[in-house]
């Protein structure tokens, strides 16, 4: 090992270093740049190495942040900052930190989408693991590596469905660093636990296979039993290699996500963030909505463009949560409408995936519900008159003007959630719903937008951005050593969301608390999670005393702390 933490209540108070001069400097994980102090520069043959000025985190910062804003585009503040990652990660976190609010669009969506695009030509340093097909049989050795030895959490993708914008084969790899660096910065994950992984199992992107500075495996995705063999070859590495460790899955195709999870879920602690994460703050930001149209959430009529994995997983989770209100199963499942591009799910349907059918309608419900193809969502709208709208399909400007003004003819206060990533694919922009609905519209979307500005009034967008979720979950899963991740832990993630929101926001139109706090966010679903966890059982850590300073003092500061040779 290149380093060692000696910790008290899990607080990090002096390092025991083996690395000298470049080594150390090379070392993202313990570099400080000209923060290392003169007894430092001595312990480590530093001197001469640095310019001779000693300078603080708060200096070093204020340069960082300068260099940053200087960039023209935001891929280039996007490249800059993954530089600045592989390059000193206690100052990268340490400015992320600062700046959550600014820096989160870039290091996350949207700007991460066109920096997977263009990973193969914007390429600097190795950070994580690229496991390719063709060499499946070494994966053990490939997680042998020593500096892996402390790793708590794996984000995993295969690159296939990155965001709304498809296959991008290896430069995929931005997703999995991307959500690992939320981890970090939103709940404290000291970064030395994580491990970003990509799946290479080939790409269909035709411009991927013949541009020749692509990074990946220039060959067409594997399919069927070779797939299959594939993941099941890493996920025994895995089970070997990190026995306790979070895997996280990440940006699989529709048809892949689900399998995967159902075949997996038990046998690691794994969970989906594109189906449970986005159900979870869905749910929170529904709850809500619910408070301020007043509204019950088990009353509400939703129709959910988008029938994809995501979309039947944001259902599902609801459905749960109507349940626990007191409905029956089959009464909450008659409160969602899913539509995808042809139409609405119909229960006489052939080419229905497993997910989908449990949320199929019955056509005989409506005379004039006879095929798919005569329910389109414009239909469904004026057929239900729908309390919430909520788009996870991909399809820019689905949300159009007819659409909202006929929903809005039948509702106060009608919720809409454009979701889907980045914003060039959103349903609707924003400052068109508020001015359709003359000001009525509650308003979630899945991208960053600047505010809303009506008569007068501003107001701010909520980002139902699945960081408000799964870093506080993750949070507890490792700090309690979880087993498993079931659904219930969401719901209490989704709860305790909302009942922060419910308990700060001061502003009756917002549904989610304001970026700034994701800290405080992070650690209140951390908590309510935890208690679930320890409730079902889950923990493999005796319960602490105190469980809100446990998961406290677990969180990583991104602050220098001296080192000892």
């Amino acid at each position: 090992m290149d380093y060692e933490h000696e910790i008290d209540e899990q607080k990090r108070h002096t390092i025991t270093v083996k690395l000298t001069d470049y080594a150390l400097m090379m070392n993202p994980l313990l570099n400080k740049g000209m923060a290392f102090s003169a007894e430092e520069r001595d312990l480590f043959n530093l001197w001469g190495l640095l310019p001779p000025r000693q300078i603080d985190l708060a200096t070093q910062r204020k340069r960082s942040w300068e260099a940053c804003q200087s960039k023209q585009t935001d891929v280039e503040k996007y490249i800059y900052l993954r530089d600045l990652q592989d390059s000193n990660e206690t100052l990268f976190y340490s400015l992320l930190c600062e700046h959550i609010e600014t820096l989160m669009p870039i290091v996350y969506t949207p700007t991460v989408g066109f920096g997977c695009q263009r990973y193969s030509h914007i390429y600097r340093r190795p950070r994580g693991i690229f496991i390719s097909y063709p060499n499946q049989d070494h994966i053990e050795k490939i997680l042998e590596n020593s500096r892996f030895d402390r790793v708590k959490v794996i984000v995993v993708s295969d690159g296939e469905r990155i965001l709304g914008l498809g296959d991008q084969g290896a430069g995929g790899m931005g997703i999995p660093i991307g959500k690992l660096a939320l981890y970090t910065a939103c709940a404290g994950v000291y970064p030395g636990y994580t491990l970003p992984i990509l799946l290479d199992s080939g790409t269909n992107n035709p411009e991927l296979q013949n541009d020749p500075l692509y990074i990946g495996w220039q060959h067409e995705r594997i399919r069927g039993q070779a797939y299959d063999g594939f993941i099941e070859k890493f996920i025994l590495a895995v089970e070997k290699r990190f026995p306790k460790v979070l895997l996280q899955w990440e940006d699989f195709s529709r048809e892949n996500a689900g399998p995967l999870l159902d075949r997996y879920r038990d046998r690691l602690c794994s969970f989906n963030d594109d189906i449970q994460g986005t159900a979870a703050v869905a749910a929170a930001t529904l709850l809500s909505a619910s408070r301020v149209t007043k509204i019950p959430l088990k009353e509400q009529r939703i129709i959910i463009f988008g029938a994809g994995s995501a979309g039947c997983g944001i259902a599902r989770l609801l459905q749960q949560l109507m349940v626990s209100m007191g409905l029956t199963v089959q009464e909450a499942k008659q409160c969602f409408y899913l539509v995808d591009r042809a139409g609405l799910l119909l229960k006489r349907q052939k080419n229905l995936l497993p997910f989908q059918k449990e949320f199929a309608r019955d056509e005989n419900e409506n005379s004039a519900w006879q095929s798919q193809q005569d329910v389109t969502l414009e239909k469904l709208v004026r057929d239900v008159k729908p309390t919430i709208l909520l788009g996870v399909s991909g399809q820019h400007g689905a949300f159009h003007e007819n659409l909202v003004r006929e929903m809005a003819k039948h509702c106060a206060r009608p919720a809409i959630f454009p979701l889907s990533n980045p914003d060039a694919n959103c349903e609707a922009n924003p400052q068109d719903l508020i001015e359709w609905t003359e000001g009525r519209a509650i308003i979630g979307t899945g991208s960053p937008f600047p505010h809303i500005h009506y008569r007068g009034q501003e107001r701010r967008v909520d980002q139902t951005n699945n960081c408000y979720i799964f870093p506080g979950l993750g949070l507890a899963l490792i700090a309690l050593k979880a087993t498993s991740a079931p659904e219930i832990l969401f719901i209490a993630a989704a709860k305790a969301l909302a009942d922060y929101a419910a308990e700060h926001l001061t502003s009756g139109d917002n549904l989610l608390p304001p970026l700034k706090e994701i800290r405080s966010v992070s650690h209140a679903v951390a908590v309510a999670v935890a208690k679930q966890i320890i409730a079902s059982g889950l923990n493999k850590l005796d319960p602490p005393d105190d469980l809100a300073k446990y998961l406290s003092d677990y969180m990583w500061q991104p602050v220098y702390v001296p080192y000892r040779k």
